[in-house]
């Protein structure tokens, strides 16, 4: 396992997370099925495998259909786009009113589809598909990315609201947008 994919990968998903609508949702889940914590991050960790599995190999994939200094200049621009997307603030409407039982099984399969389809896009999926096809390891950025996503996500589940209202998130999301910006810029300049 590459330690240092799956570090960069862990630690730059966690902070890209933070404020995320992602973690947003985490929030919302648990204040309606306050009783189904375990659903809730299970549902979580299954769909952010899946998800970030399926973006990881997209990433290494890319890398054999492409030369090397054109993936420098993909790579290299999509951290710096993904450093520049994160200073912009997340917001989700309410898409899980839904009139699901508060039973742990609805709640786990509830929370998986609407993980799965909200990190669709998100850039923590762009950001996952990135890290594929800058390391070569694609279970150290799966595992990585998985891990962030756990360690943003999990808290504020079982904390709830207490826990964004306590983070400057602008300064969370400042230090993720110059991390991503700087991997991006040693990227064009180092490759």
């Amino acid at each position: 396992m590459d330690i240092s994919a799956l570090a960069i990968s862990t630690g730059v998903v966690a902070l890209a997370e933070m404020g995320d609508k992602t973690q947003l949702l985490s929030l919302m889940l648990a204040a309606r099925y306050p009783k189904q914590a375990f659903g809730i991050i299970g549902g979580i960790f299954i769909a952010t495998i899946a998800n970030h599995a399926c973006a990881a190999f997209l990433g290494h994939w890319l890398t054999s259909l492409v030369s090397a200094d054109v993936l420098k200049w993909i790579l290299g621009l999509s951290f710096l786009g993904i450093g520049l997307w994160l200073l912009v603030p997340d917001h989700i409407d309410d898409a899980a009113d839904s009139k699901v039982a508060d039973k742990a099984f609805q709640v786990f399969m509830l929370t998986i589809g609407l993980f799965f389809l909200a990190e669709m896009g998100d850039k923590t999926q762009i950001a996952t598909i990135a890290l594929g096809a800058k390391y070569a390891d694609v279970l150290s950025v799966t595992v990585g990315t998985t891990l962030g996503m756990m360690l943003a996500n999990a808290p504020a589940v079982w904390i709830g609201q207490k826990f964004t209202q306590r983070l400057p998130l602008r300064w969370v999301h400042g230090v993720a947008a110059i991390t991503f910006i700087v991997i991006g810029l040693a990227t064009l300049i180092w490759g």
